[in-house]
């Protein structure tokens, strides 16, 4: 079996599972954030009375956060109530962060586990060697009132990452490069495990951001065979014990792709399809307005540090907004310390609250009929950050610090050069 199967099998009760088989499993975390009210609905008209365990069940408020609107406050306020009523042990209200940054950072997120939350994003769990996925909100009720939930065992495919990209080339550049080969429907309800010579060095932030985007090939879930850096990390934050599952040797994938990494450059996702990726160099420089650095994508720690690196002492273009986010207030006090929002700042950037800011679309940096925006996110559908009318170009945080230096969108390799 493969790893994720032997996670789906043990949480079952079985011995063995394969592809296709439909199993009910225990649910180690759920997770909803504030996008889903619903969920507390569906929980009481389905005879729900208390959450079946108080300690593996959390609100995250990160798309809201802090509310823009009278229905967002009324939101977050029924549902802080129904967190006191089942005393939650873990509520991460406004001032915390993404809902995909801040669990593992309280250690509810560990290798062995399966992971549910309302939010497709959750196959970024698969970094730490977990099982990560997304549901709606009568699904998520369901776990609520009975701790499981069923699941089709998904195939597996793999996707092999080999070599050491150049200077200037990130892990989100890595991970645009793969789904404009495999694109948007390249793995539907399949899951992804990650897996070659890149991937084995990786860090957690660059393990997150490939396992965050394996959503937007359609797949349920994405898996990567921890390594010492992800095991260093959950061993100081995970607050149960765990079990690392590994790969049988004979395990025999549905599909395998291999990509050679060492010639890669920069990459960008065009308007308005996430699959729609080419080299930053065969785009037009195009004038950008805004520049978003964050979200569970590309909010972390490195993300900033990067920017920093490139727009220290330096200005951005007039006319160009920056705005930056960092992904949790963990990442944002460590940024403060280390100096680099200030830098940010100094170059003309402003930055909101942690949480997940425009990338829905709904407050702290919307965009207008016309405007482009170049951003460290996940997806440029039309509307997604604003008008409809907009457009989104998506990129590793290296090329946003560069294009916001620039005005357009630009190579941040001879800037990181020099």
């Amino acid at each position: 079996m493969h790893a994720l199967e032997k996670i789906l099998a043990k949480a079952s009760g079985k011995s063995q599972v394969q592809a296709g088989d439909i199993v009910t499993a225990k649910v180690d975390f759920a997770e909803i954030n504030d996008l889903y009210l619903q969920t507390l609905y569906s929980f009481y008209e389905m005879g729900g009375k208390r959450v079946w365990d108080s300690s593996r069940a959390a609100f995250v408020f990160d798309h809201y956060a802090p509310a823009p609107t009278i229905q967002s406050a009324a939101i977050h306020k029924e549902m802080r109530q129904f967190a006191r009523e089942n005393e939650l042990t873990y509520h991460f209200d406004v001032q915390s962060g993404v809902c995909h940054q801040v669990m593992p950072e309280r250690g509810v997120v560990y290798p062995g586990m399966i992971l549910v939350a309302t939010d497709s994003h959750t196959t970024t769990h698969g970094a730490f060697g977990a099982f990560g996925t997304g549901v709606g909100a009568t699904d998520m009720a369901t776990i609520l009132i009975t701790g499981e939930l069923w699941f089709r065992v998904p195939e597996i495919i793999e996707i092999r990452l080999e070599g050491e990209p150049p200077t200037g080339v990130y892990p989100k550049d890595v991970i645009l490069y793969v789904l404009g080969q495999l694109k948007a429907d390249g793995a539907v309800y399949k899951a992804i495990d990650f897996t070659g010579s890149y991937v084995r060095q990786l860090g957690v932030a660059g393990r997150m951001t490939i396992c965050n985007m394996a959503v937007e090939m359609g797949a349920k879930t994405a898996y990567m065979q921890p390594n010492k850096a992800v095991l260093d990390y959950v061993s100081q934050r995970a607050v149960r014990p765990f079990t690392v599952e590994y790969t049988d040797p004979d395990f025999v994938y549905q599909e395998q792709y291999i990509f050679d990494l060492t010639s890669l450059t920069p990459q960008v996702s065009a308007p308005h399809s996430v699959d729609n990726v080419h080299p930053l160099s065969a785009i037009e420089p195009v004038k950008v307005d805004q520049c978003l650095i964050g979200t569970c994508t590309g909010g972390r720690v490195e993300d900033f540090a990067v920017a920093a690196q490139i727009l220290r002492g330096k200005k951005i273009a007039p006319g160009v907004r920056m705005v930056v986010i960092p992904a949790s207030q963990q990442v944002q006090r460590t940024c403060l310390e280390r100096g680099y929002l200030q830098e940010l700042m100094d170059a003309g950037a402003v930055m909101a609250a942690p949480g997940c800011g425009p990338c829905l679309g709904v407050h702290e940096g919307i965009l207008a009929p016309g405007e482009v925006c170049i951003s460290s996110s996940n997806r440029n559908f039309p509307g997604r950050m604003g008008s409809a009318q907009a457009s989104i170009y998506l990129a590793s945080p290296a090329t946003v610090a560069a294009s916001a230096l620039k005005g357009y969108l630009a190579d941040p390799r001879p800037l990181l050069i020099d």
